[in-house]
């Protein structure tokens, strides 16, 4: 009882939304502490202080999500999106690998290994993709999450699959960073957004890299990269980072300054709990969902739930004051920790009349 008393009196203090707002899966709300950060680095910046807090807020957010993956902070990169991390990628693999990815996701973890056009990309169904690892495959780039159904990836088999044949492997945690336990370090490589269920601006992403690196070459390494990043402003860099810090993008300091204070919330509140929390919700919506007589795609354990054919209703709930996302069609609701059974029943009593 405890603990579901404090989550409640950390969430009540964080979020107010004037909405009945079920759309994370596009965009996570700031928490008041973020809201609160980025007005205080607004007002640093304002008059001309020094920006030395906003850099250490760049190494609080990379340490604070090292903690969530799982990993040491030394294989942590930040940057801005993950379609910049997936290129660093694809651009280390040789001409003719065979890349192997799920149908239909997010287009950020797959067109970099498009647009090579030397690159044998193959794609089959989420439900598949485990067992469509074959000799020869060089990489296997999935969302843990699909972001526009919900569709959660059997990992444990794609990873046993992928070391069976010698295959790396490359995950994608956006749809899933905050509210499903990740274990970064089962893969070679992984990476995450944070404006989704992190909470934060948008601006940042991380990537994981091995130990080693992978094999990868910092391809879009700048200043920041360097492992004296102030001494490598002129020229090129004398020394990488030993760290993955050696992939980092210059930062967007306003964005880590937010960021730091939502990833803050999540680790106070537990992933365990939001887990709990967030599935709890989305179940209780697939059970009114069948008493309505509408099917979900299925995607058990997901805190997001897509229902072919009432996509085209989104317009009509968001003038109600409900916000999901059309997906194809599709009506897709994503419920987060800011959440309660009477956003659920708000959303059913709409889709009902």
């Amino acid at each position: 009882m405890e603990t579901t008393q404090t989550f409640d009196r950390l969430v009540r203090a964080e979020f107010a939304p004037r909405s009945t707002y079920l759309n994370t899966a596009s965009n996570g709300l700031l928490p008041a502490r973020t809201v609160a950060a980025l007005h205080e680095a607004a007002v640093l910046r304002a008059e001309g202080r020094p920006l030395t807090p906003l850099h250490e807020d760049v190494e609080a957010c990379r340490a604070a999500y090292a903690r969530l993956a799982g990993v040491p902070a030394t294989r942590v990169a930040t940057g801005a999106s993950v379609a910049a991390h997936t290129g660093v990628i694809a651009a280390s693999l040789p001409a003719g690998a065979e890349v192997l990815t799920a149908e239909d996701d997010f287009t950020s973890v797959l067109n970099p290994f498009h647009v090579r056009g030397d690159l044998k990309v193959r794609a089959v169904p989420l439900e598949r993709i485990a067992e469509s690892v074959r000799p020869g495959t060089a990489l296997v780039a999935v969302s843990a999450a699909q972001s526009a159904d919900g569709r959660v990836a059997d990992l444990a088999a794609l990873r046993e699959a992928a070391r069976e044949h010698g295959a790396r492997t490359y995950v994608d945690f956006s749809q899933s960073a905050g509210w499903l336990p990740m274990a970064a370090d089962a893969f070679d490589f992984s990476v995450s957004v944070s404006f989704k269920w992190l909470l934060g601006p948008h601006g940042a992403a991380f990537l994981v890299v091995p130990e080693d690196f992978g094999g990868l070459t910092p391809v879009l390494a700048g200043w920041v990269a360097g492992e004296a990043p102030w001494d490598s402003c002129y020229g090129p860099v004398q020394e990488l980072a030993r760290s993955a810090r050696r992939f980092d993008l210059t930062p967007a300091l306003f964005t880590f300054a937010g960021l730091r204070r939502s990833l803050e919330l999540i680790e106070e509140l537990g992933v365990a709990a939001v887990h709990a929390h967030d599935v709890a919700l989305a179940d209780r919506f697939r059970a009114g969902l069948a008493g309505l007589g509408h099917t979900p795609v299925p995607a058990p354990g997901s805190a997001i739930v897509s229902v072919p054919g009432l996509g085209g209703r989104q317009g009509e709930l968001s003038r109600a004051g409900i916000e999901v996302s059309d997906r194809a069609g599709n009506l897709r609701a994503a419920f987060h920790l800011y959440n309660t059974p009477d956003d659920v029943d708000r959303l059913l009593a709409a889709l009902a009349g």
